[in-house]
């Protein structure tokens, strides 16, 4: 059915009249990077005196929130103060980098507490603060768990990994999250780029038929990727088809002259075949998009609270849990490296690829998560 309207930006074909939601995502994007320090001042304050809405979810406290963490990294200790006294440990990552006072108040209210849930809300809380007095203090419950662990399913360590970091059984920190972050954001054609998402391959996959992907091409020896620690091309390699129907994570290898060889995969199901359900023209839309890497770092969050970003570095929107992958070769948390929404690159589809490597390893991870 032809559908009567167009976005007039990007043409896409509509039912109602106006922005499609990604142009109109972009914009409203725009427009809060360009709000004055008096704007951003009254957003501040506003969130203070209306706190506890936070906890309920309410608009347009929610909202403010996520623009101010998100695109102006503008929470201020005085915001995370009033959370404290309020009792508000939603979201979490209100207490991002909180100051020694605060962060003692989340210690005192996570030891005093008896209560399963209210524990992992607060062990939530005290990863996204995430100084050592946090780490000492939950390595001290991994060590000497209190009763209300028997309620919880992971571990304080866990725990720590929603914060963007982990440690070990000796209390050694583990970052798991890189301080840095860029966008991917629509170039112009043939724009030289140190990252593409998914570029062509002629090898197809043994469960579907469909054409492999290179997901994520990155040279990690541009300027503004030298804070990934890579001297050459980082190459992630998939079925886009059946990364989302896989028993756990895609893994390849890659080498830095751009080399990448596929590991062997198992679908969920235990079957050896599946389906190919991505169209000759989805996969041209594939590896045909317009993103090239961003020419200046954005706040660490600011793909964290929206699904139409896809980012390198920083943290990532997860729609479920934070999920590191193990390293299958050296056993350790492998680190967050990008996402990509793949609406964003295949219209109508569903959900996020996570990509994480082991920089030791030079291996490669891919997990899709969707609600």
């Amino acid at each position: 059915m032809k559908l009567k309207y167009q976005c007039p930006i990007c043409g896409t074909p509509l039912r109602y009249e106006g922005l499609c939601w990604k142009c109109q995502s972009e914009q409203n994007r725009k427009e809060i990077m360009e709000w004055t320090t008096e704007q951003i001042k009254e957003k501040q304050n506003g969130l203070i005196k209306n706190i506890q809405k936070l906890n309920d979810m309410e608009d347009p406290e929610l909202t403010d929130f996520w623009q101010l963490l998100s695109y102006r990294d503008a929470i201020t200790p005085e915001i995370q103060r009033a959370a404290l006294a309020a009792e508000v440990f939603w979201p979490c990552e209100i207490y991002y980098r909180a100051p020694a006072d605060v962060r003692d108040g989340l210690i005192s209210a996570l030891l005093e507490t008896d209560n399963s849930h209210e524990a992992g809300i607060l062990m939530s809380c005290l990863a996204m603060q995430g100084d050592d007095k946090a780490l000492e203090t939950l390595l001290e419950l991994e060590r000497n768990p209190r009763p209300w662990r028997k309620g919880l399913y992971v571990d304080p360590s866990n725990y720590a990994q929603i914060g963007g970091w982990t440690f070990d059984k000796e209390g050694h920190r583990t970052q798991l999250n890189f301080d840095t972050c860029y966008p991917m954001v629509k170039g112009d054609p043939d724009e030289a780029t140190p990252v593409r998402i998914g570029r062509a391959r002629e090898d197809t996959c043994p469960h579907c038929g469909c054409q492999m992907v290179d997901m994520l091409v990155l040279d990690g020896r541009d300027e503004r990727l030298k804070f990934l620690g890579l001297d050459g091309i980082l190459t992630a390699t998939c079925c886009p088809n059946c990364v989302g129907f896989l028993k756990g994570p895609a893994f390849n290898s890659f080498t830095l002259d751009g080399g990448a060889k596929v590991f062997p995969s198992e679908l969920f199901d235990g079957a050896e075949k599946t389906d190919c359900y991505v169209r000759s023209e989805d996969y041209k839309a594939l590896t045909e998009n317009p993103f090239v890497l961003g020419k200046a770092p954005v706040p660490l969050f600011y793909g964290a609270g929206c699904e139409d970003v896809n980012t390198v570095g920083g943290f990532a929107n997860w729609v479920q849990d934070a999920e590191y992958t193990t390293c299958p070769h050296c056993g350790k948390p492998m680190k967050y490296l990008a996402q990509i929404q793949w609406d964003t690159v295949m219209d109508g589809t569903e959900g996020t690829l996570y990509i994480e490597f082991c920089p030791e390893c030079q291996i490669v991870s891919m997990q899709h998560q969707q609600t």
